[in-house]
């Protein structure tokens, strides 16, 4: 298996001058990747400008931070035939690699709006470089940007920052100094979630497990299934008992319960509600052990949010 590691630069409506195109509202119009091998050794290059079919004005930050005009990029090709050069460089057995995860979402984005067949008919498993050096070097919940990385490892900086190519050609020396066990947290892109319980997204980690579900209505219906409400300990998968029953504390955006397993402790479980482009609800949801201090974190806030609730019914 290679991996991908690939960085887009895109435009967007420059305000004033053209409508925003729902359908597409940030144009690639820069595609630079390197591919690694298994052992993860450069072994080839791909760097494309995309004619701009969309957007004919450079928004004027965009500019600002690529230093690239409009009149650079009429050297470019159309997205249609520059996705065709990629595919073929990408090959076969592959995984995308990029810093953040903004890129994978925005590169199926354009591709649809082109009907050009996505890499996945579900979630597509990438990895998630700028999350993998926080895991590997900080405290796995720091978002670095990448010239802070390539400071802290050392890296040589012998090619400009923010351009495609350049970007990705970081984002692969980063990789090159990432621990082994690091490469197993992967990612799941969400552009299409889980069509069915069937295609449900279920991964286990070291320390933490992921449950990405389908689609349901709305929140209400999401918490009233089985999977996204249940409590099963990360360590042995057994139903546990609700030490702390489900809650949310900023208006239903997630949702806190915490277990008890009698042989492995406290588990916390937590409920992100995402939404889809159509405004249905698809749940990611996460469970890990913890201690006793941050289940008491947790247990006093589901205690102070229950007393401001009867506070206002008195009131």
């Amino acid at each position: 298996m290679n991996y991908i590691v690939f960085d887009l630069e895109w435009n967007q409506s420059n305000t004033g001058k053209e409508p925003e195109v729902k359908e597409l509202p940030f144009e690639i119009i820069d595609i630079g990747a390197i591919r690694m091998s298994d052992d993860r050794r450069m072994i080839g290059e791909y760097n494309q400008l995309i004619k701009p079919a969309v957007y004919q004005h450079m928004h004027h930050i965009t500019s600002k931070i690529i230093h690239l005009h409009m009149q650079d990029l009429q050297r470019g090709i159309p997205f249609k035939e520059a996705m065709e050069m990629f595919s073929d460089f990408c090959g076969e057995d592959f995984i995308f690699c990029s810093w953040g995860s903004l890129d994978v979402y925005e590169l199926q984005r354009n591709m649809r709006f082109y009907g050009i067949p996505l890499f996945s008919d579900g979630p597509l498993k990438f990895l998630d470089v700028q999350k993998l050096y926080s895991l590997a070097f900080e405290d796995g919940k720091s978002r670095r940007n990448l010239e802070y990385a390539v400071d802290a490892l050392n890296i040589e900086k012998d090619i400009p920052f923010h351009r495609a190519f350049s970007d990705a050609y970081y984002t692969a020396k980063v990789m090159c100094l990432l621990p082994e066990e690091i490469l197993e947290y992967c990612s799941f892109d969400t552009f299409l979630v889980p069509r069915s319980k069937e295609e449900e997204i279920h991964i286990r980690f070291p320390d933490y497990s992921k449950y990405i579900s389908r689609e349901f209505d709305d929140k209400h219906e999401a918490m009233l299934d089985k999977e996204v409400s249940s409590t099963k300990c990360f360590e042995c998968n057994k139903n546990i008992r609700k030490k702390v029953r489900w809650f949310s504390p900023n208006g239903g955006k997630h949702f806190y319960c915490v277990g008890e397993c009698p042989v492995h402790g406290y588990v916390k479980f937590k409920n992100r509600m995402r939404k889809t482009e159509s405004e249905s609800i698809y749940v990611v949801k996460t469970s890990k052990l913890i201690g006793e201090e941050d289940y008491q974190i947790i247990a006093d806030k589901r205690r102070q949010l229950v007393d401001n609730k009867k506070k206002k019914k008195k009131d």
